[in-house]
């Protein structure tokens, strides 16, 4: 096979939202750079994740709270228009075409070479074409980095029969055509809760098998209390302390499941969704050729450079560092390593990599902020009071029924919600905020920058929320604290 060799100052594998952050910051820095990817530019969350998924989320719970306005429930009374639902789904994400991405990368000056991109030693990438597509192999090679922004994907546990089944992962949740009468949702946490809020809104009879105690067990406890309340009220069946054992689809692929769980019992359903966690895609981009083992998690130091290779050339953004698997966190991450990428590129021998320096990703462990798009929403930034706790830290926790503050009545009829602070009390600011209850979203950044900013709460008491707004919850909280 003829082979096509070429050189660039930084390579990308991985064109979602990681890789595409990366490359225009070090192109920004004046290094000329080439992304690899082997599916569509835009990557996971534009297709499969967050763009798909809160398509099918906006109506449902765009109803939900019109109906808790007095005089409009009487108007959404009745069904959605599931095959509208799904055809604006399909809007959104190009139909599964990434023309709009290319554009994009044209603008902004970055090579793409499409296929498998795999590391055969320092600074080279040996890029095989995708099937059919009758390119040739192209070997490249970087002058100063190469960045793998691969992400992850669902992880499927070994159990028998689950081939055979084909049971649905995330990306399945997101693209189906049609509505499954029956869904039998695996799993607690973000994936399960809202793809439970969206299918169930869309018509399935769902019902959701958690092995521990109840739904997003990594956010605080009432959280997931308040999401399950209202998915059984939406007439999902949730069972908490429930595993699988088992799959079966004698019928083929236009049968149904059968689920087999620990007890004996035997479910049946149309489809079922299995989101019990992620795994990297690290097992085929040739990190054997640079002293690593395939297939798991990338260290990284504060920069996202990969720790275990020498010279210091190879960085990892996004899922494959496991450090906050988040869209937003790993273009956080892209920004800090192509701005890195960049100084070190112009000999630049010292980096402020100290606590919230220019070139540490410090908020992936001090404020990652997250919203789960659920009825009701749940918004949340740095540590829950357990994990506060857990790392001895002095706090005191402030909780506030949001459904008390004018904005929130204002804003639904028989709003429910709560909102909690942790507090550092040895440092005097916030170093967690956890808000449910509807339209609580766009809470979520004044709370990140308190966190982040590490603002002293003596001087969060002059910030004054507007009436009647529910960011009133900022001073029910502050008052709370004061006493």
């Amino acid at each position: 096979m003829n082979q096509a060799t070429d050189e660039y100052d930084v390579i990308v594998l991985g064109a979602g939202p990681v890789g595409e952050n990366l490359a225009d910051r070090t192109r920004a820095a004046g290094l000329s750079t080439v992304i690899v990817e082997r599916e569509l530019v835009g990557g996971e969350c534009s297709y499969w994740a967050c763009v798909p998924s809160k398509s099918l989320l906006r109506p449902v719970l765009a109803r939900a709270e019109a109906r808790q306005v007095p005089g409009l429930r009487e108007a959404v009374g009745g069904s959605l228009a599931a095959a509208d639902v799904l055809a604006h789904r399909d809007k959104q994400v190009g139909n599964w075409k990434d023309d709009g991405a290319l554009t994009w990368l044209d603008s902004a000056g970055i090579d793409l070479v499409r296929g498998q991109g795999r590391l055969v030693g320092p600074r080279r990438v040996s890029v095989t074409p995708p099937d059919g597509s009758g390119g040739e192999e192209r070997t490249l090679t970087a002058r100063h980095a190469v960045a793998i922004c691969t992400g992850s994907g669902a992880a499927l546990p070994d159990m028998p029969g689950i081939a055979e089944a084909r049971p649905w992962t995330s990306r399945e949740a997101t693209s189906s055509g049609t509505v499954p009468d029956r869904l039998i949702i695996v799993g607690g946490g973000v994936v399960a809760a809202e793809m439970a809020t969206a299918w169930c809104g869309l018509g399935s009879r769902v019902t959701v098998l958690v092995r521990g105690s109840g739904l997003l067990n990594r956010i605080e406890p009432f959280a997931g209390e308040l999401v399950a309340e209202t998915l059984r009220e939406a007439g999902a069946e949730i069972r908490t302390g429930t595993s699988v054992k088992g799959l079966a689809r004698p019928g083929g692929a236009e049968g149904p499941v059968t689920v087999t769980l620990e007890s004996g019992e035997q479910l049946e359903a149309d489809e079922v969704l299995f989101a019990t966690g992620r795994a990297p895609h690290t097992a085929d981009v040739g990190l054997d050729t640079v002293g690593l083992e395939p297939g798991g998690w990338l260290t990284v130091d504060e920069t996202c450079r990969v720790t275990d290779v020498p010279d210091g050339w190879l960085y990892a953004a996004g899922d494959v560092n496991h450090r906050a698997l988040l869209t937003h966190q790993g273009k956080y991450q892209a920004r800090v390593a192509g701005a890195a990428i960049g100084a070190r590129a112009r000999g630049v021998e010292r980096l402020d990599t100290s606590r919230w320096g220019a070139y540490a990703t410090t908020a992936d462990e001090a404020a990652v902020p997250q919203v789960v798009f659920t009825d009701p929403e749940v918004a949340a930034v740095g540590l829950t009071a357990e994990q506060a706790e857990s790392e001895g830290r002095s706090i005191r926790v402030v909780d506030y029924d949001m459904g008390q503050v004018e904005g929130a009545v204002l804003y639904a009829d028989g709003y429910r919600g709560r909102a909690r602070m942790v507090v550092d009390l040895d440092r005097g600011h916030l170093i967690g905020v956890t808000f449910v209850g509807p339209g609580v979203s766009e809470l979520l950044h004044s709370a990140t920058v308190a966190v982040a900013g590490e603002v002293p709460l003596d001087r969060l008491w002059h910030a004054v929320p507007s009436f009647p707004t529910i960011s009133e919850i900022w001073l029910r909280l502050l008052e709370a604290y004061r006493g």
